[in-house]
Order: C-alpha cells, then structure tokens, then sequence
C-alpha cells in the first residue's frame, strides 16, 4: 500500500525586504487568475501570494490600473505579484513605471509558456531558449523593478546537453539579480498531462544559490511519500489547476479538516465576477472556471453541461445554485487532469 505523507508547509522567505509567509503561491493561469478568482482565494486564505494571469506590456500600457479585472487588486488580496509576458524591451520600462503605483510584490517574466502563439511572439519558452535576448530583458527588468523579480520556466528543449544550457541560464539570472525562479520540471516539447520530474529539485537546487518554487502537478497536501521527499529541496510550491478546482487549498494547509459550503462558493464567485466584468465577459469567464469546480462532485459532469449552454449570466448563475443547493456527492480523489 502506497503511503500517503503531507507535503510539509514551506518556511517563509525573504527577498527584498519581503517575506512570503507561508512560501505557498496561486499560480498565474490564463482566463482565470482575474481579479474576482483572486478575491474568492484571498477569502479563504492561506497562501504567501497570489499571481496575476499573464499580462502583456501592450495590455498593462492600455488597462485602467484600478478598474482593470487584470491589474487591480484589493487591499484583502494580500501579497500579489504581476507576471508578464515579454519577447523584447520595447515599451518594458514605460509598462514597469506604470505598474509601480499598484505596490505589486513582485514582477514575474514568464519565460516557460509553449502556447504556439505566445512562441510566435518570441515570448514564454522562445525567450528562455534565446540566451542573449533573454539577458537584455532580465537586465531592463531589474533597473526598473525595485522590489522582488521572479522568472517562471520549464526545464527547456529535451536534448543531450539540456542539464548544461539550463545552468547556464540559472547563471545568468542569478548574475543579473533575479531573487527567485520558479521551475516545472517538464521539457518545452511536453504537453501538460505528462509525467512532471519533481524528483530534480535537489539537483536543481544544488546548481543555484537562487530559491526554487516547485510548480507542476501539485494537487494536494499530502501526496505519495516519494514525491512529498521531493519537494524537500524547494524553497516554495506554486499550485495552478487544483486552486482553481479547490480555491480554499491553501487553506487546507492549515486546517485539514476544513468544510466548505460549496453553495456559497458558488454564489461568492458570481457576485465576484459579476462585480468585475460586463455580463457577456463575465457569462465566459464563469464557463471557464466552471469545469475546474464541476470536479469537486460524483456527476459534476452535470453542472458543467448546465452551464456551458446557459444563454446569459443570470441563467448560468441559476442553475448552478440549483446544482449546489440540491446537495451533491463529493468525489473522494480529485484530480484536474484533462481539462
């Protein structure tokens, strides 16, 4: 019988007179790390941060700081950090000025999406994969970032000599004053599904002087005991898909035995969202995060297929209360593979 460890709770860190506490992150996610999921996960706590979905410079030039359900924060948000996406330094230092007034507590450079047209754009993978470009934008980067700067990226192109070029970039970040590297231990080629290599933090690890976030598959407290032992050498984890399965897990950290009314939930997040976007943006973004909550039950496959035909907001907000208030099972193992 497999045994079943928690994953222990990561020690707070400091870098730039900023202490993440606990050192547990809400990763940045397309379409869903807006401002109304942000505030649903700020409500049930337990987390060191929370990320903004990726932004490009073009869009942080173009958004209402305050207004924008991508840039604005609330004060019950705690700590955020905004992440972007960059291929070159055109309008970099213009779009890092306009951001300062919002305090973030971190500017992330996303240097591991794969998406084709993020590829195409030269940012995400593209810009790790070129080390000289990617040396200008780190450098821009941290003349006009004062408090902490993180890089996110995969473990690049799968090849004999990938061990070798990736130190070299964690080189580079470490030589132009990164603080902090957020690493999934996939290759750029794999898709999202297989099999993440949690196993090289301690390798990893023992290549930088820079904090490792672990990031890649983490969808619970407790986990296979190989697999907690990996974590081991991390110095945080970053949680994705199963935040937005389960917003409160960060809060099950702190208190396992804690129980959700998925009823509220459900109402907190329409309010949320209703709140931030005009009735057609918010009816998408309800459909978005929809299946992700659908796999807390036994037939969620039921809400999802209530909601994704629902014609307006109001509709889909009602049938989803009627699917909460009716009581439904829970599954017993939850996973967020597949969608």
């Amino acid at each position: 019988m497999m045994t079943s460890l928690p994953i222990p709770l990561p020690a707070p860190f400091t870098v730039r007179g900023i202490t993440f506490d606990p050192a547990l992150f809400c990763a940045p996610m397309a379409n869903i790390t807006h401002s109304a999921f942000r505030r649903l996960v700020a409500d049930f706590g337990g987390y060191g941060a929370l990320f903004t979905e990726m932004l490009s410079v073009k869009s942080v030039l173009q958004e209402d700081l305050h207004h924008s359900p991508w840039l604005k924060r609330r004060p019950g948000d705690g700590k955020l950090i905004y992440q972007l996406l960059v291929s070159d330094v055109k309008g970099l230092p213009e779009c890092l000025e306009r951001l300062a007034p919002l305090r973030p507590e971190g500017i992330d450079l996303n240097c591991g999406c794969v998406a084709p047209k993020v590829l195409r754009r030269g940012g995400g993978a593209a810009l790790f994969d070129d080390l000289e470009r990617l040396r200008t934008v780190v450098r821009v980067m941290r003349r006009h970032v004062e408090g902490p700067l993180f890089v996110k990226f995969r473990l690049g192109h799968q090849s004999d000599d990938w061990r070798a070029r990736l130190v070299a970039r964690l080189r580079l970040l470490e030589g132009e004053g990164v603080d902090v590297v957020t690493i999934q231990p996939r290759f750029s080629e794999e898709p999202r599904g297989r099999r993440v290599r949690h196993e090289l933090y301690g390798e990893l690890s023992a290549e930088t002087t820079l904090p490792i976030v672990a990031n890649g598959d983490i969808s619970a407290a407790r986990c296979p005991a190989d697999q907690a032992l990996a974590f081991a050498p991390a110095a945080g984890l970053m949680i994705g898909r199963m935040a937005a399965v389960q917003p409160w897990i960060f809060a099950k950290w702190h208190q396992p035995a804690l129980v959700v009314d998925y009823t509220d939930v459900w109402r907190r997040l329409c309010d949320y969202i209703a709140e931030d976007f005009e009735p057609h943006k918010a009816l998408l973004r309800l459909k978005i995060v929809t299946p992700y909550l659908a796999r807390n039950f036994v037939f969620g496959h039921n809400l999802f297929r209530a909601i994704q035909p629902a014609p307006d907001f109001a509709t889909a907000r009602e049938r989803g209360s009627s699917f909460m208030e009716a009581t439904p099972a829970l599954q017993r193992s939850i996973s967020p593979s597949g969608i």
